[in-house]
């Protein structure tokens, strides 16, 4: 590789969490000293994931029982080690080789008027437990049960014995037009807990594992902390790749350091393209002179958070956007959550800067309950596994998530008298 220089022209290069960007990035690979390709990282090595967590029954059994956690993540060798490749694959594949799991679509009226849904898919076989057990999963920013990621990942779970339930944010479907003058937002839990409600309604013996990815990790966490009853039922909760608190990250994503800023324009020109498609439904065919300027500032944004500013926040009524990040922000009821919780997260994910990552670590280092799992490689959402150029269809990600979910099931399964305890404080206590 010495004195290499190649130029390769990605087309339409990344997508992460949105729907239809078309870029044209030109990546310049060149070679220092010994030879090493830089933006590749292939001189980066492989290792097993960081694991933060309080040495207690549950995590000792946890952590045995899913032997990928202790195992080097090796990412496929030409371009596996760059977060950049890995988050722009997931943007522009999803994955490779995704399956087209069979599903329901579900329509919830809800009391604004909105109208959520969510694609329900049974289970292909027996779960090892013997038990009824439904995965509830909140995708990323814009995202819905059709992308490429979840399908790959529902498709995995229903083979593994889950029944799998996956909200489509409010707005993200293109086919599914908006009965209110409201779509999805950061933080805003009403959708998921009107599906998991309706999950619990619908199959009375199930119980629940809740799944989030990026935006949708901050969801699920939030809904879970918002109150306990949210947790009845629930055995364990997986978030993946989010960021955990909004108002920190805000001043991140400004920042040009592993292109976040470049990121950040990327998302915020998928959401105008979102909001714009029900701008009927949310705005009115007669708009009001703050509505016409609130519009005029939307055409303008460069960033994720002038469109929040001039739009997301006043769906909700949050006076500003300090207000606004702070109350959708999970970091604010994380604390709350006592079921088994999972927290994974990338060291060289290019959206989620490396110190909000604090706040799961300081969380797994104070509550026995949560395991916090840092992968040196992995970029956002990408986590691909393969031997040197190809990926393969499953990641590590589906990997983890199944393995850790089946590690519960069984824990619970072994633990008949506790089988309703929802505090691993209180799992230990009678293991």
């Amino acid at each position: 590789l010495n004195n290499l220089k190649t130029t390769i022209k990605l087309r339409d290069v990344f997508n992460s969490e949105k729907n239809h960007l078309s870029v044209r990035v030109t990546i310049r690979l060149f070679s220092i000293g010994g030879g090493h390709v830089v933006c590749l990282n292939l001189k980066s090595p492989t290792a097993a994931p960081e694991i933060t967590c309080q040495d207690t029954t549950l995590n000792r059994y946890l952590i045995k029982s899913c032997p990928i956690l202790s195992k080097e993540y090796i990412p496929p060798l030409l371009w596996g080690k760059s977060g950049h490749f890995q988050t722009a694959l997931y943007g522009k594949m999803g994955r490779v080789s995704s399956p087209h799991p069979c599903g329901v679509r579900m329509y919830l009226p809800m009391q604004d008027g909105a109208t959520a849904t969510f694609d329900l898919f049974e289970p292909l076989g027996d779960h090892l437990s013997g038990d009824d057990i439904t995965m509830v999963i909140c995708p990323g920013i814009g995202n819905h049960s059709e992308k490429h990621y979840i399908r790959t990942f529902v498709g995995y779970s229903q083979k593994q014995g889950y029944r799998c339930a996956v909200l489509n944010h409010l707005g993200a479907l293109p086919n599914i037009e908006l009965t209110s003058p409201r779509m999805f937002t950061y933080g805003c839990t009403w959708e998921f807990s009107a599906m998991v409600s309706y999950i619990k309604r619908a199959f009375p013996q199930t119980q629940l594992i809740v799944v989030g990815f990026s935006l949708g990790g901050n969801i699920v966490c939030k809904f879970l902390g918002e109150n306990q009853i949210n947790q009845d039922r629930v055995l364990c909760c997986v978030s993946v790749c989010q960021g955990y608190s909004a108002l920190r990250a805000q001043e991140t994503f400004l920042q040009w350091d592993r292109c976040r800023r470049l990121y950040n324009f990327l998302m915020a020109d998928n959401m105008k393209k979102i909001i714009l498609s029900h701008r009927g439904s949310l705005f009115g065919t007669r708009s009001t002179k703050m509505e016409i300027m609130d519009l005029s500032r939307l055409y303008t944004a460069t960033s994720l958070m002038q469109i929040d500013d001039n739009i997301m926040r006043k769906f909700h009524g949050h006076d500003s956007l300090k207000e606004y990040y702070e109350k959708e922000s999970c970091a604010h009821y994380i604390h709350n959550v006592t079921v088994p919780l999972l927290l994974v997260n990338s060291s060289d994910d290019p959206l989620v800067h490396d110190s909000l990552l604090t706040i799961p670590r300081a969380l797994a280092e104070k509550k026995e309950n949560v395991i916090f799992v840092l992968t040196l490689h992995g970029g956002h959402l990408g986590f691909f596994e393969g031997a040197v150029l190809f990926p393969q269809p499953l990641t590590w990600m589906d990997k983890v998530i199944v393995s850790y979910s089946n590690a519960i099931c069984q824990w619970q399964k072994q633990q008949p008298q506790c089988h309703q305890a929802t505090d691993c404080t209180e799992l230990k206590g009678k293991a």
